[in-house]
């Protein structure tokens, strides 16, 4: 019997064993787009919808383990990183992104829980700002964490276009701001800077529920998937927004907090 070659993705984060964000939302969501998808587990949380219990980082010598083990065998063909703990770790993904081809990087700069649990040190913020960031040929974060990593405030929609422009200052290729904590807005509308100045919106309804979590790493993990399947960056970040759109809008219901996507809502859709 013939095997299907099929693509080969990479998700560089921690885990949630709740299973709404995380690397477990990420495999989810790269199996839906139609991907084989591979980790390097950085962290284990001990969370659920309510909140996050505790977090164990992973030694260096186990994040060079699970790379080398990747290098050797699999072709991976893009890649993103999520929750990265602290500067060792940033900076152990940094070593290890820069000895391995893993194709185009993807920067989910995961800094605060959907509960409030701070999940960056305050110091790998700015070790993703001088480090991380150079290598991303995209990076997707939210309002609070652009502001952080820029360093300013954001109050209007000229601000976020500054904000894009000093994170390619720092060698990032494209840029997008999500826009959903704008929530004084009818929609919600994110923003995409291009490595060559060119502008997009990305915009759809904005849903009144708490079932959002692990949306960063969802639309960053679709994103993934249609670049390793030969899209170009427009269209997967179309992907990515309608994928988001149909999680959050056909709903599902667990646990007693900020809940999770509807992973398999989109391609319900396609059928």
């Amino acid at each position: 019997m013939k095997s299907k070659l099929v693509p080969q993705v990479l998700t560089i984060a921690g885990t949630d064993s709740g299973g709404g964000a995380g690397i477990q939302a990420d495999m989810k969501t790269m199996q839906e787009r139609h991907v084989f998808s591979t980790c390097v587990v950085v962290a284990v949380t001990a969370q659920n919808t309510l909140g996050v219990l505790d977090v164990e980082v992973m030694p260096k010598r186990m994040i060079d383990q699970q790379f080398k083990a990747l290098a050797e065998d699999l072709d991976i063909k893009v890649a993103k990183t999520g929750m990265l703990a602290n500067t060792a770790v940033v900076n152990a993904v940094v070593e290890n992104y820069r000895k391995y081809d893993f194709g185009p990087l993807v920067v989910d700069p995961v800094m605060i829980a959907k509960g409030g649990a701070k999940l960056l040190s305050d110091d790998a913020v700015d070790a993703v700002r001088t480090q991380l960031a150079p290598l991303a040929y995209l990076i997707i974060p939210n309002l609070p964490e652009v502001e952080k990593l820029a360093g300013m405030e954001i109050k209007n929609n000229a601000d976020v276009k500054e904000a894009a422009r000093r994170l390619q200052q720092l060698g990032v290729k494209n840029v997008l701001i999500k826009g959903g904590h704008f929530s004084d807005q009818p929609e919600s509308r994110d923003y995409v800077l291009f490595e060559n100045g060119e502008e997009m919106e990305l915009t759809g309804p904005r849903f009144e529920t708490n079932n959002t979590h692990g949306t960063g790493d969802t639309i960053s993990s679709v994103i993934v998937a249609e670049l390793a399947k030969g899209a170009s960056l427009k269209a997967a970040l179309c992907t990515g927004k309608a994928f988001i759109n149909a999680a959050i809008s056909d709903g599902i219901q667990v646990g007693h907090g900020h809940g999770p996507l509807n992973h398999w809502a989109y391609g319900e859709e396609e059928q």
